[in-house]
Formats: structure tokens, C-alpha cells, sequence
């Protein structure tokens, strides 16, 4: 097959159905019609005289040959893109672009802040999105260019992904003001005898503080699970109920409840943020750019 035959956006659709899982998702990525991914499906089935993906329940599941297909496809067009943006200069100021930011939940609260400051003074016409970015498909979503960069804890990613430390967060203890236990400090014993509140995305398994206690050889009562902070932090300002949470975030998200924000009561691994990109990504001038913003706004 000689590549004057191949439209290369039908290649970016398949790249986007292996990773969305369906076609309706894949046309809200790409900004196009249901029928527009379906025609553009048709074609490549043709083109390649396979299925390329077979319906199981509402997923579209990849074939032998997409699965075979897709390493060397997405670092094609990764190449690609490398090298049309090496032909092409940033210049912040008069930019207009847009960059897709995934991170989580309490950190959105503490890298938007100070991005979109810098950004209102450099780079006035530039548009951001943070999104919540599922953490196994993660390393896809940035070699498929649907996040330009992505900030969350240290995951295990391949050397396709480049990583860079951008902040270094303690943990604290939050407890409302009046506790009948806790008054302005809390010790091991007393944090313990607590029933405490765990913020997760998962329906089950332990914290990372709960990990961090298991290998002190010590456990703690969860008596609530719950997506987020704030809904954590407002349920401890009406009960005894304590919560775990990052420190710079606890005391920005508990200025308006009044709670107490404490040292964790024995010392644990640093809650660290990480900046990941795609390696094809390394020398794009406006990921580069975009990169520099973050780092300057976000160490500490």
C-alpha cells in the first residue's frame, strides 16, 4: 500500500477510537459528528481489510492487527507533528492556542492559581482546559497529543514519558476547632483512636497515608470514603471526624471552614507533584513554553 493512498487524519481517528474505546467518544475528542468517525472507520476497514475493532457491550475492543498497529502508528504521527513544530516559533504574547492540562482534583486548585496569572501577563490569548486524566491511560492520552502535559503524583510510566518534580507537599491532619481529642497538635496514639475520613476516586483500597502506617506497623479506622476535599473538609468542621489530606492544600481549603491544620504526628514520604509530557513533545516550542510556566509557578 503506497502512502499516496492513505489520508493521514484516517489515522488519527483510529489512534483516537483505540484510546476513547468508542466512537462516541472519539468525536467528542476530534470535534467531530458520530457519522463523521463511523464514514472515517468505513474507510480505514477498507483500507486495511480488517474490522480494526469489534463492539463488546458499549466498548469498541482493537482487533489483532490495531493492536499491532497502533505502537508504530502513534509514533509516526507523533514524528509527524515533532516535525512540523520544529518549523514553527512560539511566541507567547500573540498566541492563540490552547493546552490541555490533567491533573487532579485538589491539585487544579493549587496549579491553576498561579498559572493563569503568569498567563494573563504573557500570554493573554492563551486558552487553558484541566481535565481529570485517568491514570491508565495516562502515557496514551500524551503520545496521542489529547494532553499536552499532565501533573499528579510519581507513576510508573515508560521512558516514552518524561517526567520532572515540580513540588514537594507534606501531609497534615485536619480537625475542627473544638474537638474534644485534638487541640492545635495531635500525637500518634490520638491520631489513631480518631475515625478519619479517606479521599479517593477508588471504591476501595487503602490511602496513601494508609500505606504509610501499615509499614509502621500501626492501622486506622476509615469510617468515610469520598471523592473530594472540600466535601471531606466540611464534613469535619460539623463532626469529630478527621481527615488526611495535603498540607499546602489543607490550609488553602480549610480557611473557610476554620478547622484545624496540623503536622502529621510521626514523619512520611513527601507528597509529591510530578510534570509528565511525551517525549515527541520535548523540543515543541509551546509544550517547552507551557512546561517553563508550570515549573516557575508550581516549585516549592
Amino acid at each position: 500500500m503506497h502512502i499516496s493512498r492513505v489520508d493521514l487524519n484516517l489515522l488519527v481517528v483510529l489512534d483516537t477510537i483505540y484510546t476513547e474505546g468508542g466512537i462516541t467518544k472519539a468525536a467528542e475528542k476530534l470535534h467531530l459528528t458520530q457519522p463523521a468517525i463511523s464514514h472515517a472507520l468505513a474507510r480505514l476497514r477498507d483500507l486495511f481489510n480488517d474490522p480494526l475493532f469489534e463492539r463488546q457491550g458499549h466498548k469498541m475492543v482493537p482487533t489483532p492487527l490495531t493492536k499491532r498497529l497502533i505502537d508504530p502508528l502513534r509514533g509516526s504521527l507523533q514524528s509527524i507533528g515533532s516535525l512540523l513544530n520544529d518549523t514553527q516559533s512560539f511566541e507567547p504574547a500573540i498566541a492563540k492556542k490552547r493546552f490541555v492540562i490533567g491533573l487532579r482534583d485538589y491539585m487544579e486548585s493549587t496549579v491553576m492559581p498561579p498559572l493563569m496569572r503568569a498567563l494573563a501577563i504573557e500570554a493573554p490569548e492563551v486558552e487553558v482546559s484541566g481535565v481529570r486524566a485517568n491514570r491508565r491511560s495516562l502515557e496514551s492520552e500524551l503520545a496521542a497529543g489529547t494532553l499536552d502535559v499532565a501533573v499528579d503524583v510519581l507513576l510508573p510510566l515508560s521512558d516514552a514519558v518524561k517526567v520532572k518534580r515540580i513540588s514537594v507537599d507534606g501531609m497534615a491532619v485536619v480537625a475542627r476547632k473544638g474537638h474534644p481529642a485534638i487541640h492545635g497538635s495531635v500525637d500518634l496514639d490520638t491520631y489513631l483512636a480518631q475515625r478519619h475520613i479517606l479521599v479517593t476516586s477508588r471504591r476501595q483500597g487503602p490511602g496513601f497515608e494508609d500505606i504509610e502506617l501499615r509499614r509502621m506497623g500501626v492501622q486506622r479506622q476509615v469510617a468515610l470514603r469520598c471523592q473530594f476535599y472540600f466535601a471531606a473538609c466540611r464534613t469535619v468542621s460539623e463532626t469529630d471526624f478527621v481527615l488526611t489530606m495535603p498540607e499546602s492544600y489543607a490550609h488553602m481549603a480549610n480557611r473557610q471552614f476554620g478547622n484545624q491544620v496540623m503536622a502529621f504526628p510521626v514523619p512520611l514520604s513527601s507528597m509529591d507533584a510530578y510534570m509528565y509530557w511525551h517525549a515527541s513533545t520535548d523540543n515543541d516550542a509551546a509544550n517547552r513554553w507551557l512546561r517553563s510556566v508550570l515549573m516557575r509557578c508550581c516549585v516549592r
